[in-house]
């Protein structure tokens, strides 16, 4: 078993940070009010992909569902991409906080095991959040925003791979970040066949080979 973090030094970066921007922070109620309106639609936008098929979706009953007018929406959103893609990361980052907040505290010993503990993580975050699982396995996000998410020093990619360099000894190099760009695309899309099959029992026999493969790619 690893030592816990507190017990070693730390590494420059456990999980890449996001842009932080330094102006100074603003309480002003209009932009509080803004806040609140984004939250909204995206929140009410979240509510009818668990229920609605996607093209069934427009902008129109976002706001509907929402409380805010059409006009209100297009001053944050240009469109229904972008708030699939507010969701999407909304929710990238919240898995990001969860999986900090639980390995951090429990490093597993090897890497085949610290990779199966973030997949079965990862499962368990789909299941219970059907907006971003649809979003993820439909291929609703659009290629900018997945190609920012899927960068091997952003977000979870990134807390693998400074596992894999500063407790596995691995070198950072160019080869290991293509690696792992693969090792999450080629996951992502086993995934997807997994939660396909018709039962649990079914759907856990693919992920387990899953962890097989991919683990046996990465280390």
């Amino acid at each position: 078993m690893i030592e816990n973090l507190e017990n070693r030094p730390a590494p420059e970066s456990t999980v890449a940070a996001r842009p932080v921007s330094l102006a100074p922070a603003r309480r002003a109620p209009v932009q509080e009010r803004s806040h609140e309106t984004v939250q909204r639609v995206m929140d009410a936008a979240s509510r009818l992909l668990e229920r609605a098929p996607l093209e069934e979706i427009t902008t129109s009953r976002i706001a509907a569902e929402s409380g805010v007018s059409v006009g209100g929406l297009y001053r944050f959103f240009p469109d229904k991409q972008s708030i699939l893609d507010a969701i999407a990361v909304r929710r990238q980052k919240e898995f990001e906080e969860h999986i900090a907040a639980q390995f951090l505290a429990d490093l597993p010993g090897d890497g085949p095991a610290f990779f199966a503990a973030m997949i079965d993580a990862y499962v368990a975050f789909l299941d219970s959040h059907p907006d971003f699982r649809t979003l993820v396995f439909g291929r609703h996000i659009s290629a900018e925003t997945r190609r920012q998410e899927a960068q091997p020093d952003a977000g979870t990619t990134a807390l693998l791979k400074q596992f894999m360099v500063h407790y596995l000894r691995m070198p950072d190099t160019p080869e290991l970040s293509l690696k792992l760009r693969l090792a999450i695309e080629a996951g992502e899309r086993l995934l997807a066949f997994a939660f396909e099959q018709r039962t649990l029992e079914e759907r856990g026999a693919v992920i387990e080979q899953l962890k097989r493969m991919l683990a046996g790619y990465l280390f």
